[in-house]
């Protein structure tokens, strides 16, 4: 995990994809609680949203599209409205939170009482920060924030070649400067990305 900065202001961490999977190996599927905590983390990672909209995500929301799972029409800041993709992982642990859990509509994620079982009809954003501190704690990544997975599927995304304006709609960013600092990325002089485009001439003799 490493820290960047921008004119001297930290801006986040972000993982590796090793590290990922690492801290969503520390939930313990085989409970309830367990369950939900991966959830919770899959959907941070793979779907890249915020605290808020975590907490408010119904399970109608989640809808099939063009035979893809999606997060359908989410109000997100600002009321700005974006659908997002679902991959098979982050689907796959939604499903078994719910089938462990009985819930069927209303808010997905809830909170569990000490007796283990699910509590009330909504998700404190401190359930959140509790989760991801824990996990981080148990991977030896203390320093990790909610919103650092955020940035974490967006540097993700970006590494395995998705088009910046193509995260730029995953965030739900208004402008995509603020989806650039999200990458941290450092301009890279040795195989810059202008070396080969297409447009060099031929090699001699070719």
């Amino acid at each position: 995990m490493k820290g960047a900065k921008r004119l001297g202001v930290p801006v986040g961490n972000w993982l590796t994809a090793e590290q990922g999977k690492r801290l969503l190996r520390t939930a313990d599927i085989a409970s309830l609680r367990g369950k939900r905590d991966y959830a919770t983390l899959t959907i941070l990672l793979g779907c890249g949203l915020r605290r808020a909209e975590l907490t408010t995500l119904r399970v109608e929301d989640i809808q099939q599209r063009e035979e893809h799972w999606v997060i359908a029409d989410l109000v997100g800041k600002g009321g700005h409205i974006r659908t997002i993709l679902v991959p098979d992982w982050v689907k796959a642990g939604i499903d078994a939170w719910m089938a462990a859990s009985g819930i069927a509509s209303g808010i997905l994620l809830r909170s569990i009482n000490k007796a283990g079982r699910v509590w009330g009809a909504g998700f404190n954003p401190k359930v959140i920060w509790g989760v991801v501190k824990q996990k981080a704690k148990s991977c030896e990544t203390p320093a990790l924030a909610p919103h650092d997975l955020r940035r974490t599927c967006a540097r993700l995304c970006h590494q395995a070649g998705g088009e910046l304006e193509q995260i730029q709609f995953l965030l739900g960013h208004v402008s995509v400067l603020t989806t650039d600092r999200y990458l941290g990325c450092k301009q890279r002089f040795r195989n810059a990305v202008n070396d080969r485009i297409g447009l060099e001439p031929d090699p001699p003799g070719s």
